[in-house]
């Protein structure tokens, strides 16, 4: 097998695996609701969003960067600068990953006694706060060095490592977690507060398992990468501290790219609680919102978020090879060829889910908290549309080396989120906190999209039609599904989840069936995803051949 086949097989096997990861991560919040409810998805998320931070401070986006710099360096038959980097970084990351848990367990009270009310009679407890936290943290200790041997495997092009040990990890993760809170809580009898902390723990059982898989591939693979090593003719001797400023150069914007989504979370985490105590809500009543707001409903708008920028990436690199060749034409196409793909998923999606909030609520997480669960889905889905073109346009502009401008963007966006989270949610109550996000993401978006006009010299009239087309189908497809909703509505009242589950089933493949039937008749299905979906592309070709 040629380098350029064995690298795309293992690119499409490494996309497939996080994608795979991903939804594994977003089905089982589903059981896990079930057995904890809304104010454990709360306590959970009271743990896992400051984790995530220190985590991203940790590592910095290095694991990635490691991936670059290895490759770099053995396209050029310098394989002894790659291991040099990664002998020094395991070492490095493991001190991060050490301090990063001691910061994270001695933070523990002071973060739950800003999150949690001491005089509360119900909901959680700034005791089971702390116990979460702490219990999360011991993951850092392993983490960020498992990152970086993911990041070595990958700069010698050899993704199957990567791939195999991010699914096992999940899974392991999501089998302990499911398993001990189903124990503790139904057979045992045992508190919330324990359950719970004991499932962010799952987080360092995922890790080792992940970790072995990846020791295990090492082991196999360390001979053959030895004589690499002793046969590379050129060393560069680079120095440490020189190779470690090339590496932060590639890691910070890949770092402020992932981090986007829990520093959003993190404001909320210190701010939602006392907004609504401040208004008059119970610390119980604050958990059950907090949980269908930064769990719950979060989950589910991510679905198709992970769809739509699953296909929009893949685009990427011809964006980044594009530029760096100066073709006008051909960047201009692309970029506007990954806006379309972004759109035409989203915004339907984003607008079956305000549609289908209560059944789709009630068919995932049950009817009994449909009425707070289901109205901050309805507000919060569009924000979906703001993800994916966060996500997308930070690519873009890393495609076009104008990485900076995502930080300014994101930075700016963030700001807005931490002046007037509190506030809004003190006037607008729970869905203060997504209007913040909303206008926060809104303003991130906006200069990414200034910046990718600016600096790729693009034009957005012809997208702008486009968005206009997409919207008009999307309407269509929105009063069918209406149409549906109430019609089976009718005749299964949403008094269950198994009544729920047909509506939505129903609604959605009605929906689609005629979103896409007026995608493929206009044509536009084939000119957006023909190149990802070759019979499009060929109705496309035979559509134009027969108006020939």
């Amino acid at each position: 097998m040629s380098d350029n086949k064995q690298f795309i097989r293992g690119t499409m096997i490494l996309t497939a695996s996080i994608f795979l990861s991903k939804i594994l991560g977003l089905i089982y919040v589903f059981p896990f609701k079930a057995i904890v409810g809304l104010d454990g998805l709360a306590l959970y998320q009271y743990g896992y969003t400051p984790y995530t931070i220190l985590l991203s401070i940790s590592t910095l986006g290095i694991p990635l960067a490691v991936s670059k710099f290895v490759s770099k360096y053995n396209a050029l038959g310098d394989y002894r600068t790659g291991q040099r980097l990664f002998k020094s970084g395991i070492i490095v990351m493991s001190i991060s990953g050490f301090f990063a848990f001691i910061i994270l367990f001695l933070l523990a009270e002071p973060i739950a006694r800003q999150v949690i009310d001491p005089n509360a009679l119900q909901g959680n407890t700034i005791e089971d706060a702390i116990f979460t936290i702490r219990m999360v943290s011991v993951a850092l200790v392993i983490v960020p060095a498992m990152s970086l041997i993911r990041g070595y495997f990958q700069g010698y092009q050899s993704m199957g490592p990567t791939a195999v040990s991010q699914v096992i990890e999940q899974l392991i993760r999501i089998m302990f977690i499911l398993l001990l809170t189903y124990l503790i809580i139904e057979v045992w009898g045992g508190e919330l507060g324990t359950a719970v902390g004991f499932a962010t723990f799952g987080a360092f059982i995922g890790a080792l398992g992940g970790l072995v898989v990846l020791l295990v591939y090492f082991a196999k693979r360390k001979n053959h990468i030895q004589e690499q090593v002793e046969t590379s003719t050129i060393d560069h001797q680079i120095p440490l501290t020189k190779m470690y400023k090339e590496l932060v150069s590639y890691a910070v914007p890949i770092a402020f790219v992932g981090i986007a989504t829990p520093l959003f979370q993190m404001v909320d985490l210190m701010s939602f609680n006392k907004a609504m105590l401040h208004i008059g809500y119970t610390q119980l009543e604050s958990d059950m919102y907090f949980g269908a707001f930064a769990q719950a409903a979060h989950k589910l708008i991510l679905i198709p978020v992970a769809v739509a920028t699953a296909l929009s990436l893949t685009i990427l690199p011809a964006v980044t090879q594009a530029f760096v060749n100066n073709e006008y034409d051909k960047l201009q196409r692309q970029i506007t060829q990954t806006y379309q793909i972004i759109l035409f998923i989203s915004i339907p999606a984003a607008l079956g889910l305000v549609l289908l909030a209560d059944s789709a609520y009630a068919a995932l997480f049950g009817v009994g908290d449909m009425e707070i669960g289901a109205p901050i889905l309805r507000y919060y889905a569009p924000v979906a549309i703001l993800f994916s073109l966060f996500a997308v346009t930070a690519s873009l502009l890393q495609g076009i080396n104008r990485q900076k401008y995502v930080i300014i963007a994101l930075l700016s966006g963030l700001t807005f989120k931490a002046l007037f989270n509190y506030q809004f949610v003190v006037w607008f109550e729970a869905f203060g906190a997504i209007i913040a996000t909303g206008i926060g993401y809104s303003i991130a978006v906006a200069l990414n999209i200034w910046a990718i006009g600016k600096y790729a010299n693009y034009d957005y009239r012809f997208l702008l039609k486009r968005i206009l087309l997409i919207s008009i189908f999307a309407t269509i497809m929105g009063i069918i599904v209406v149409l549906i909703r109430n019609g089976i509505t009718y005749f299964l009242p949403l008094q269950s989840s198994v009544n729920a589950f047909i509506i939505v089933i129903v609604s959605v493949v009605g929906g689609l069936g005629v979103y896409f039937y007026i995608g493929l008749r206009s044509g536009l299905a084939g000119q957006i995803l023909g190149h990802r979906f070759n019979f499009l592309a060929k109705k496309k070709k035979r559509e134009q051949a027969g108006t020939s």
